[in-house]
């Protein structure tokens, strides 16, 4: 077994699955605890069940970035009650409302942008799955982002290569510091199995070992 999938191993073995991405109708806790969020589902590759969890999971994968989930859970808490969780109506609200729902995931102004860009998009898809090249189009859509977007909204196997990736296996010494995250994605995808449950899990699994040691070197 490589030393990536064998590290897995030891992740999964430590906290058990996970169940990401999380959602606000799914009624599972956050197996391990770390911050007690609700809306995991471990073992439960189902999800996303419909079209509003799927887009619920895009946006959530926007609003995530640089922030914390539990202010992100705040805002989508904000848009459900404005019943705003609908690419159509965040395409056509006010900027300004908009703004005002999703401030506990701050940089609300961007946000709000990038937000009514990609419902746009996620409309014109008209329920097909995009590609990786069309997400890093979009205006304030990053690999990481896209990845994300890809892996837990349309379970396809496109590995989230985050900066806990990068803090935990450049201190393993299988990648160098500063990195591409391409070239950390691939080192992935080239040494795991294609399959988009793994990369969810896995991902997770980083995410919770680097929260549980962010004072220690790992």
């Amino acid at each position: 077994m490589n030393k990536i999938k064998c590290f897995y191993e030891k992740l999964l073995e430590k906290y058990g699955l996970q169940g990401w991405w999380p959602l606000l109708d799914c009624k599972g806790c956050n197996p391990t605890k770390t911050g007690s969020i609700q809306g995991y589902h471990p073992g439960d590759y189902s999800y996303p069940k419909n079209e509003n969890q799927r887009f619920e999971i895009c946006i959530g994968a926007i609003l995530t970035q640089n922030t914390s989930w539990p202010q992100v859970e705040k805002a989508l808490i904000n848009l459900k009650k404005i019943n705003a969780i609908n690419p159509e109506k965040i395409k056509n609200m006010e900027i300004s409302e908009l703004c005002h729902a999703i401030k506990p995931a701050g940089y609300f102004n961007q946000k709000a942008k990038k937000l009514k860009i990609f419902s746009e998009f996620y409309i014109n898809l008209k329920g097909k799955k995009p590609t990786r090249d069309e997400l890093l189009a979009l205006w304030g859509i990053g690999p990481e982002t896209a990845d994300s977007i890809l892996l837990y909204a349309y379970k396809l196997p496109s590995f989230v290569a985050d900066a806990y990736t990068r803090r935990i296996f450049s201190s393993m010494g299988l990648i160098k510091k500063y990195e591409t995250y391409d070239n950390i994605k691939k080192l992935f995808e080239d040494n795991l199995e294609k399959d988009f449950k793994l990369y969810q899990e896995y991902h997770a699994l980083i995410v919770e070992h680097a929260k549980n040691n962010k004072n220690k070197k790992l």
